[in-house]
């Protein structure tokens, strides 16, 4: 039985199912083809054991951070993701407003269901995540008005050349319901989005858009339009790292889009430790994919990255209570993120590191 007040994010996953249609909650909870991926993410954290320290002053723990020069009050941020409003009629504002109450950043999706002028009023620590589109000058116009409505830093997704195929969407003919828009893209132009049998059409629209001739000169172009951070998003390789950040990335998002691309791509906490020691400090290292408790964060930094992105769960939370459910959400995650700090002997951020974490043989 599921308390009506859920104490951690198995519990509000549950509840959220119940407050979705069956067409939101697969569009949300799906990943591509076999899913395989997809439960990788969460299970991989096993694989990881924490090596605690003991008799360590935590009577006081900070867990404050900054990310490309803004102060978080923890190295959490909200990942982007697609469609808010199916989960409540405040979409991502109420998101937004949860985020800034905790003094937590959030990065808005290209395909949001409101506007990044809407959200960077309610969280003014927003970024602008996008991905490259076969007209360049859409492309354009989206990143200038993202920069004008004063994003903090352009995530740009380099995982998508073409999209994952998730079969639930197929099965489900997903599409938005009526009235419910691409509230940036309907900023900058009339958008006829076609609705086709047997397919979602708006995934036909936005399908069309991706450019699967996209490579690392065009990260370059990106860089060059607007004067704030670029952040890659969708890097799993050292060498790919590498590349990103001889391309001037601020910082580098290690993910596999939680599962919705390449299914049988390696679980992202798998990454970090290679990805970290081939570039070291050269950029800021963030990852994102399968975090469901304070514990799974604490690997994460101990691994090496500086912050984690939650995805998944900020949707369960907005499902359940709306703005009031994203708060609590981050709020468990962070209660959580604490009270391992103190088990394993942490006080800071800085006491954690690779010596806290061991390989499950």
């Amino acid at each position: 039985m599921i308390p009506s007040h859920p104490i951690n994010l198995f519990e509000y996953e549950t509840l959220a199912q119940k407050h979705l249609s069956q067409m939101a909650w697969d569009y949300y909870a799906s990943g591509a083809w076999d899913e395989v991926t997809l439960k990788d993410n969460c299970t991989a954290f096993d694989r990881y054991r924490l090596y605690p320290r003991m008799l360590v002053d935590v009577s006081q723990r900070d867990l404050s951070t900054t990310i490309l020069g803004q102060s978080l009050s923890a190295p959490i941020l909200i990942a982007p993701m697609a469609f808010q409003c199916l989960a409540n009629s405040a979409g991502e504002v109420a998101t937004a407003k949860a985020g800034t109450s905790l003094g937590i950043g959030m990065v808005l999706s290209t395909l949001a269901t409101k506007s990044m002028a809407e959200v960077t009023t309610a969280n003014p620590q927003t970024w602008f995540q996008l991905y490259i589109h076969r007209d360049r000058n859409l492309t354009r116009a989206l990143v200038e008005y993202a920069y004008n409505c004063g994003a903090k830093a352009l995530c740009v997704t380099v995982d998508a050349p073409l999209l994952g195929k998730r079969e639930r969407d197929t099965h489900n003919q997903f599409v938005l319901p009526t009235g419910m828009e691409l509230a940036n893209l309907s900023n900058l132009t009339d958008l006829d989005i076609p609705q086709r049998q047997g397919e979602s059409g708006l995934f036909a629209y936005f399908a069309e858009q991706l450019d699967p001739g996209v490579t690392w000169k065009d990260l370059a172009w990106l860089r060059s339009l607007v004067p704030i951070p670029l952040v890659v998003k969708g890097i799993l390789r050292p060498d790919d790292a590498i590349r990103a950040v001889e391309v001037g990335a601020d910082a580098i998002i290690i993910s596999n889009h939680g599962g919705r691309q390449l299914d049988g791509a390696i679980a992202t906490i798998d990454a970090i430790a290679e990805i970290v020691a081939a570039v070291g400090d050269r950029t800021e290292i963030l990852m994102d994919g399968g975090i469901r408790r304070g514990t799974d964060i604490l690997k994460a930094l101990a691994l090496g990255a500086k912050a984690v992105l939650i995805g998944r769960p900020i949707l369960w939370g907005l499902a359940v209570a709306g703005e009031t459910g994203v708060q609590h959400v981050i709020e468990i995650l962070r209660d959580e993120l604490s009270l391992a700090m103190a088990l394993s002997g942490c006080a800071n951020l800085g006491d954690i590191d690779r010596s806290l974490v061991k390989v499950k043989s």
